[in-house]
C-alpha cells in the first residue's frame, strides 16, 4: 500500500486512539457520536440495520448540490500519513459499487452485515434510477479511503438536474446559468479531475467490450486537469477565496513541487462474454488502450529509483531492465455475472475476476502525492482543490467553447 508522502507515521511521539472504521453509513444520534452498529462487529440484523440508515448522502464528501462536506468524516479519519485513496468512475449500472464492496474486502456472507456501499436493487434497475449521490466515501481498517461516485452519463442525474425551462438546478461553474445537458456533462469532467488530483489509484469502469466513452472522459480530464495540484501542495494558509486566480497563477503557485501529479488508472471493462475474453482479444484491448493514451499524462514516463512499479505481464519482459519505463495502462476484464455464477472451463469465474482485481489494485505501487499529508490534511486540502476544480479558468474556456459549438443548448 502506498503511503500518501512516501513516508509512514513512525514519528508519532505517543500512541494514538485506535482509528475509526466507516463501514457502512451510522445513524444520526444528535449531540452523541454515531452508532456502534455499524463499525465493524456490530451484530444487529439486516433489518434492523437498514431502519436506522439516515437519509441518503448524509456522508456525501459531495452532494447533489455538487457542494464538497468533510464535517462528518472528519472524525473517521486520522494524522495517520501511510494510507492510500481509491476511487472510481464510470456509467450507470457498470457495477462501480460492486467492485468498490469488494476492495473493501466485504463478506456478502457474513449475517447481519450492510455492504459499505449500497449496490442496485432489481427495482432500482428496472426504473432506471441511480443508488449513488455524488461521492461516497468509506474507510477500511488497512486504511484505505474508498470514494464511490456518482455515476456519468446517466439519463436519471439529468432528468432530476433539469428544471422546466431546461436549465441545470446544479450549479456546476462559479457564476454561469447552464443548460442542463451541458451542466451534465461538465459534472463528469469536474468528478474526473477531481478524482484524478485527490486519489492514488482510479478505477475507470466501462460497459462491455466496445464502450470507449470513458476512455473518451479520461482523455478530456487529462487536458483539462493541467493547474490543480494534489491535496500535499495546498498550505492551511491557502484560502478557498484565493482558489480564483488565473490558470498561469495556478502553476506558478505549485511549479516548486516538481511533476504535477495525477492519480494511477486502472481501466476496467465488465460485463464481458466468453468471446471476449479471449487473450488475443484482452490485447488487442491493451494495445488499443496504449495506443489511445500515448502522449497522455496518465501513461507518461517516470524515473524510477527504488520500489518496483506494475506493468502487464504480456509486456513487463520489454522494460525490466530499463532505469525509464514507459507507464503502460492496467488493463482489466470482468466476465459477465450469470444468474447461476457458472463459467465456462477455460474462463475465470465473475467472482475469481473481482477477487483478483482486488489483489492487483492492493498490489499496486501507486504513485505517492508529492509531499507527505495526514488522512485528516487530506481531506480538508480536498475541499480546496474541490474549488480550484469548480473555478478553473481550462474548464470554463471548455465550457464556452462547447457552448458555442452548436451541440447543447444555451
Amino acid at each position: 500500500m502506498a503511503s500518501s508522502g512516501g513516508t509512514s507515521s513512525s514519528s508519532s511521539s505517543s500512541p494514538a486512539a485506535a482509528p475509526k472504521i466507516l463501514l457502512a453509513k451510522p445513524g444520526i444520534v444528535a449531540g452523541g457520536p454515531s452508532s456502534g452498529k455499524f463499525i465493524r462487529g456490530g451484530e444487529d440484523d439486516t433489518a434492523s440495520i437498514r431502519s436506522r440508515l439516515p437519509p441518503i448522502g448524509s456522508l456525501n464528501l459531495l452532494s447533489d448540490s455538487w457542494d464538497f462536506h468533510i464535517d462528518r468524516i472528519l472524525p473517521f479519519l486520522t494524522e495517520n500519513t501511510d494510507f492510500t485513496v481509491i476511487g472510481i468512475i464510470g456509467p450507470p449500472g457498470v457495477g462501480k459499487s460492486t467492485i468498490m464492496n469488494e476492495i473493501y474486502g466485504f463478506d456478502p456472507t457474513s449475517p447481519g452485515m450492510l455492504p459499505p456501499f449500497a449496490i442496485q436493487s432489481e427495482e432500482t434497475r428496472v426504473n432506471a434510477k441511480h443508488c449513488t449521490i455524488g461521492v461516497e466515501p468509506r474507510i477500511s481498517a488497512e486504511r484505505l479511503i474508498l470514494l464511490d461516485t456518482q455515476p456519468v452519463f446517466s439519463p436519471s442525474i439529468l432528468a432530476e438536474m433539469t428544471r422546466p425551462d431546461g436549465s441545470s438546478t446544479v450549479p456546476v461553474l462559479s457564476g454561469e446559468n447552464l443548460s442542463a445537458e451541458l451542466a451534465h456533462e461538465l459534472m463528469g469532467i469536474q468528478l474526473g479531475v477531481l478524482l484524478a488530483s485527490i486519489c492514488h489509484i482510479l478505477l475507470v469502469v466501462s460497459d462491455g467490450v466496445h464502450d470507449s466513452t470513458m476512455w473518451h472522459l479520461m482523455s478530456t480530464v487529462d487536458l483539462l486537469k493541467h493547474g490543480i495540484p494534489d491535496p500535499s501542495c495546498l498550505t492551511a494558509s491557502h484560502s478557498q477565496s484565493s482558489n480564483l486566480g488565473s490558470e498561469k497563477e495556478n502553476k506558478d503557485k505549485f511549479q516548486d513541487v516538481g511533476e504535477e501529479y495525477i492519480a494511477d488508472p486502472i481501466f476496467i471493462h465488465t460485463k464481458l462474454r466468453d468471446g471476449d475474453l479471449t487473450a488475443p482479444n484482452a490485447e488487442r484491448m491493451r494495445k488499443a488502450l496504449a495506443k489511445y493514451f500515448s502522449s497522455s499524462s496518465f501513461l507518461r514516463t517516470r524515473y524510477k529509483s527504488t520500489g518496483k512499479e506494475y506493468l502487464p505481464t504480456s509486456t513487463s519482459n520489454n522494460t525490466q531492465n530499463h532505469t525509464v519505463d514507459l507507464k503502460l495502462p492496467n488493463l482489466f476484464l470482468i466476465p459477465f455475472k450469470s444468474k447461476d455464477g457458472s463459467s465456462k472451463a477455460q474462463y475465470e469465474s465473475y467472482d475469481l475476476a473481482l477477487w483478483k482485481l482486488r489483489d492487483q489494485v492492493l498490489s499496486m505501487t501507486c504513485p505517492s502525492f508529492l509531499r507527505t499529508v495526514s488522512e485528516r490534511d487530506w481531506l480538508k486540502n480536498s475541499a480546496k482543490i474541490w474549488e480550484l476544480v469548480k473555478s478553473s479558468p481550462i474548464i470554463a474556456e471548455f465550457y464556452r467553447t462547447l457552448q458555442n459549438s452548436g451541440l447543447f443548448r444555451k
